[in-house]
């Protein structure tokens, strides 16, 4: 085996070995730490901070025993405790990590080409293309691709389809069709004779109450002046409490010995012990200034660095009551500050609502567009409420050069990291590197597999925020269209920075020399020692594998934040009850690119170095089920995307197609392997051609929610989604010339009773409180003779159709659930928010009572379910009192 081959195998098994070691030690950690830190390991299923439907059982604390009943769960329990987004993010992981084990297969084929391919390449690079000579060779390659990429093609197409499926079943079901954001439209860039309540009535049949956007700045910075200072009013409160209980501590300590000379006495004098009663009564009863001298109260510098001390408590105090009054004027006014150019729009049903959503409302272009529907009134961007069309067109641009540019410039580091991966060549190049080669192998195995892998994950953590921050720039008007702008900018920034500049950067230090003695063949000596680069990509796979899911495991960075920073930093009762009760959750937009990332590289190298396939298997498999648990028992739901980042997964997937084709394509033109060349073309034609297909099939349904899947099947009742009057009772049954003839009549009977009958044996158990009303989209006669596994895998559109993939929601999604009304939801939260309740610690002595009473005429301050410990810190004992 030469010593320099790609990034060598040696570096591949020191990244394997320590990558192995690292994930023993997490779970060595984990296994131990979940038994002690509830809160961090289980705190959905330990403490009552999350309903009763979202409150899984308990996991075994058995060491092992809690993998395989975590795997055996069903996509019901899953879709309960991680909602639809969480759950199919789980399944882009195992769909992801079967199909890479299932391509292993494809080993038996090329392996043993690649091996005997005549190039004499070592290590791993002996089991890649690079290996082969003769081009005739390549048609196991290219047929193989044909193999492979065309069943994830059919992989993608029935996961588009399941997944249509399953959204239009959650969208539509009981729980969700009585939410208020699925009746309410967003519309924004209303033109401005349209901003008045009125307008919308002429416009739509339905509709039930609209809420117009105004423009609040000054009453926003008002309210948010409020928060502050009720919040540093709390904590200079709490302060002042806890120096007081310090100081009477400090003096207790000082009487033990007089105390000690008054017990001797009261052994023998009545009188000495009524004259103690009256010192401890009179120590008790001491207001709080006695013990907190006004030069130690808090305080704070009113007009900047070198103005006069003030009592913070009394500026807060006073500075509290006038903001309040100037707040409640301007909330009385509401109603009549301009208006921005957005409006929300209610409706009395979603099949109402679904119908404005989706068509086009106004004769001039760039208004009353774009619009959305389920958007919670918690989810949206006031700020960007504003935006007039042609503002958000430009911020757009701008947000995305900006994006584009920090690619560009992020790729110097990227590349660095790649070149560090083949130092090896480096060093026989560069002479003053030559040291390099003097290291220990294990040493230099690290340097060339791990440190890259390391420094290269580290690199793509510091991006997301920036991104999010350049979403909020563009316009985005709510969260979820927030993240949707940071899932595409995301996985641009990940697939260009650490696919493409890296695996190019790693094979050019590779060729360097080579390059150098024959310039004109860079194509050719790139195309054959890119192949080479996959090994890096074997030991970034093995990092996700066993690091990161090691690590999502065992948490550290909750660890640390909930134990280091929460005893350092949560200095109120507020904040700690806050670091208790808030369950984290995940970003979609940044957590599912990372994972499409991960699967184009493994596809893109899928045939040109096969051996990535096991490790990607592994890196899927084992991050699944880390992320299995973590999603059901750590975090809560992020707010509801409806599952459109799974689509849109499935669509970038294609990316690592394209990459992979076009890779085989060039390195058969370098090798001048002409048959190959056509197949593989042909093969890269029908890639564009299934993906524009899939596209166009699928892409309107996954944006809107069909109409026949609201309304009832027997044309006549009401539903969940739909409660208006029928056409088809008047027009059709009720028709005077029998257009509706007998026969159809009971037909028409007999499926509906069929369908009814299949919903309640499949849907509606005895104890549940859901009733069945058979749905258009429910009428479903496709039928097939065989159930076995194949069948079932390959005909989605009977096995995963709408009436079938309802049978996987939880129970409780088809219980009869009142509408939710509120006739305040959609105006802006500072149009009705109230003064901040406070909560401070309560004390032995009165003095948290006696401060509750001083600010009663501001603000309501409690202190309920609190205290302070035996080392003076304070602790909460309950929820708090707002």
């Amino acid at each position: 085996m030469s010593e320099n081959q790609g990034t060598s195998t040696l570096a591949v098994l020191t990244a394997l070995s320590a990558n192995a070691i690292t994930f023993g030690a997490f779970m060595g950690a984990f296994i131990l730490f979940r038994v002690k830190f509830k809160r961090i390991y289980a705190p959905k299923s330990s403490f009552d901070l999350v309903p009763e439907d979202k409150k899984p059982d308990p996991l075994p604390l058995d060491p092992l025993r809690w993998i395989f009943i975590l795997l055996r769960k069903p996509p019901s329990f899953f879709i309960q405790q991680c909602g639809l987004d969480g759950y199919l993010f789980l399944r882009y992981l195992i769909v992801m990590g079967l199909t890479f084990a299932i391509g292993i297969l494809i080993w038996v084929v090329l392996l043993p080409i690649n091996a005997v391919g005549g190039r004499g390449n070592g290590g791993l690079d002996r089991l890649s293309i690079s290996n082969v000579k003769d081009p005739h060779r390549y048609y196991a390659h290219a047929f193989m691709s044909w193999v492979f990429y065309g069943g994830v093609i059919f992989v993608i197409y029935r996961e588009l389809y399941f997944y249509n499926s399953l959204r239009t079943a959650v969208m539509t079901s009981p729980l969700y069709a009585s939410k208020l954001s699925s009746r309410t439209v967003l519309f924004q860039s209303v033109p401005d004779s349209w901003l008045d309540e009125k307008q919308f009535f002429k416009l739509f049949n339905g509709v039930k109450r609209i809420y117009v956007t105004r423009n609040v700045r000054k009453l926003v910075l008002k309210v948010n002046k409020r928060q502050a200072l009720a919040m540093q009013l709390e904590a200079a409160t709490t302060k002042l409490l806890k120096t007081g209980i310090k100081n009477k501590s400090k003096a207790d300590k000082k009487a033990n010995k007089e105390k000690k000379y008054k017990n001797k006495t009261l052994e023998v004098d009545d009188t000495a012990k009524l004259i103690q009663e009256f010192e401890l009564l009179d120590a008790t009863v001491k207001g709080i200034d006695h013990w907190v001298p006004e030069e130690k109260r808090p305080r704070q510098r009113e007009g900047g660095l070198f103005s006069k001390k003030i009592d913070t408590i009394e500026y807060c105090r006073k500075e509290l009551k006038t903001l309040d009054d100037e707040i409640y004027t301007l909330q009385k006014r509401y109603r009549k500050f301009h208006p921005k150019n957005s409006i929300f729009v209610e409706f009395e049903d979603q099949y109402s609502a679904e119908i404005a959503h989706q068509c086009v409302l106004n004769h001039s272009p760039f208004t009353m567009t774009p619009s959305y529907i389920g958007v919670e009134p918690s989810d949206i961007d006031w700020m960007n409420m504003r935006l007039f069309w042609w503002e958000k067109i430009v911020r757009n641009v701008i947000a995305i050069a900006v994006v584009c540019v920090l690619v560009i410039f992020w790729a110097t580091p990227v590349a660095f990291v790649g070149m560090i991966s083949n130092i090896n060549y480096i060093t026989e190049k560069i002479h003053f590197l030559s040291f390099i080669k003097k290291t220990p192998k294990w040493l230099l195995g690290f340097i060339t597999g791990l440190l890259p892998t390391v420094l290269l994950a580290l690199l793509l953590t510091l991006l997301p925020m920036f991104i999010r921050a350049m979403a909020k720039t563009a316009g985005a008007p709510s969260y979820q269209e927030r993240e949707r702008f940071t899932h595409n900018a995301y996985f641009f920034f990940l697939f260009v920075n650490s696919f493409l500049i890296t695996a190019l950067a790693s094979s050019a230090v590779a060729t360097i020399q080579s390059i150098i003695d024959n310039p004109a063949s860079v194509l050719s000596i790139l195309a054959d020692n890119l192949p080479k680069s996959s090994n890096f990509y074997i030991s970034y796979l093995l990092l996700q594998a066993f690091t990161i899911a090691g690590g999502s495991l065992l948490q550290v960075v909750g660890l640390v934040l909930y134990f280091v920073l929460g005893a350092a930093f949560d200095t109120t009762l507020r904040k700690k009850w806050d670091r208790f009760s808030v369950l984290g959750s995940l970003d979609w937009g940044t957590t599912f690119p990372i994972f499409i990332n991960l699967v184009c590289i493994s596809l893109a190298f899928s045939i040109i170095a096969p051996m990535i396939l096991l490790f990607a298997a592994a890196a899927m498999l084992l991050s699944y089920i880390a992320y299995a648990h973590n999603l059901s028992f750590v975090f809560v739901e992020s707010p509801n995307c409806r599952g459109r980042h799974y689509s849109k997964a499935l669509f970038q997937t294609f990316t690592g197609l394209y990459t992979g084709q076009v890779c085989l394509l060039g390195l058969f033109i370098v090798g001048k392997g002409y048959g190959p060349i056509v197949l593989q073309a042909i093969g890269l034609g029908f890639t564009a051609f299934a993906h524009i297909q899939l596209k166009r099939a699928f892409g309107r349904q996954i944006e809107y929610t069909p109409l026949d899947a609201m309304r009832a099947l027997d044309g006549v009742s009401t539903t969940h989604s739909f409660s208006g009057h029928s056409e088809y009772l008047r027009k059709i049954l009720g028709f005077k010339e029998n257009f509706a003839s007998q026969d159809f009549i009971d037909r028409e009977k007999l499926v509906h009773a069929a369908t009814r009958q299949e919903i309640d044996e499949k849907l509606h158990p005895e104890d549940s409180t859901s009733v069945a009303v058979p749905l258009m989209a429910d009428r479903d006669f496709k039928k097939t003779k065989h159930n076995n596994f194949i069948v079932r895998f390959l005909r989605p559109d009977v096995y995963m159709s709408f009436l079938r993939v309802k049978e996987l929601l939880p129970k409780f999604y088809y219980d009869v659930t009142p509408y939710e009304d509120d006739k305040t939801a959609y105006f802006q939260p500072v149009s009705a928010a109230k003064m901040p309740v406070l909560w401070i610690p309560q004390d032995p002595y009165g003095w948290s009572t006696q401060e509750i009473e001083k600010n009663k005429r501001v603000l309501k301050m409690y202190d309920t379910n609190s205290g302070f410990n035996s080392k003076g810190g304070i602790e909460f004992l309950g929820p708090p009192p707002y």
